[in-house]
């Protein structure tokens, strides 16, 4: 069952509600987060959603260079989606799952995807954060991020950033969780719009790619997020 938190939410980056004008792009670039313990919620929300979904979804999970690239195969065998190993300069298209690889940050700009190899956030590379600015920025209230299973804190910072420029936020219950501390950690940081189970995610990532977003320009970026896009952005072989 979806539950509402009250945690608390930095109100004087959103306007109300109400006062939001609409468009009719939906919410149709979704951002997914984990770590330890978000594989199998990760295949179970991709084998639930449907293949005429009107949004591209794009996944980091903490993986070691030496990690096999199974993961995109997974999901393709498991779900009705598209799904591949995300390449620099690969256009973005609805009805796929792009998936990090190993040792490269994975962010999103307008109708492409771009793979960097910045500094290592939160000690991973790819790290959550990255991915969720950058969809925050190039894309704002059209962005769903979605942060799963894992320890410590990545994807808290960036879930902030999506909230910020007007996305939508969903957390995985920690009591559904199998490490509870990533998740956690987000929901004692900010007000999250959705904490809910695995279970009930592809629902809701359904519904709300079929609902419009709001104007963006309600939202104007903050400097920080595009100050940390930008810093990311920054290629350093030697880091």
């Amino acid at each position: 069952m979806e539950s509402k938190t009250n945690h608390r939410r930095d109100a004087h980056t959103l306007p109300a509600r109400d006062e939001r004008r609409v468009l009719t792009t939906g919410h149709d670039i979704v951002v997914i987060g984990g770590s330890a313990g978000a594989i199998e919620p990760l295949i179970n929300i991709a084998a639930a959603l449907p293949r005429d979904l009107p949004a591209s979804l794009f996944v980091v999970v903490h993986r070691s260079n030496e990690t096999p690239p199974l993961l995109a195969n997974i999901l393709r065998r498991e779900g009705g989606l598209r799904s591949v190993e995300a390449a620099d300069g690969l256009p973005i298209e609805q009805g796929a799952i792009y998936i990090a690889p190993p040792d490269r940050h994975l962010l999103v700009e307008e109708d492409v995807i771009r793979l960097v190899r910045g500094p290592k956030e939160n000690r991973h590379r790819p790290a959550i954060d990255p991915l969720f600015r950058s969809a925050a920025w190039s894309y704002g209230p059209r962005v769903v991020g979605v942060l799963l299973s894992g320890g410590l804190n990545d994807g808290a910072a960036g879930l902030w950033a999506i909230q910020s420029c007007g996305g939508t936020t969903v957390v995985q219950d920690p009591s559904d969780a199998r490490f509870a501390s990533m998740p956690q950690s987000a929901l004692d940081s900010m007000d999250v719009d959705h904490c809910i189970r695995t279970d009930a995610m592809a629902a809701l990532i359904e519904r709300l790619a079929r609902e419009p977003a709001r104007d963006r320009s309600d939202f104007p970026v903050p400097p920080q997020v595009k100050l940390e896009s930008q810093m990311v952005q920054m290629k350093n072989d030697d880091i």
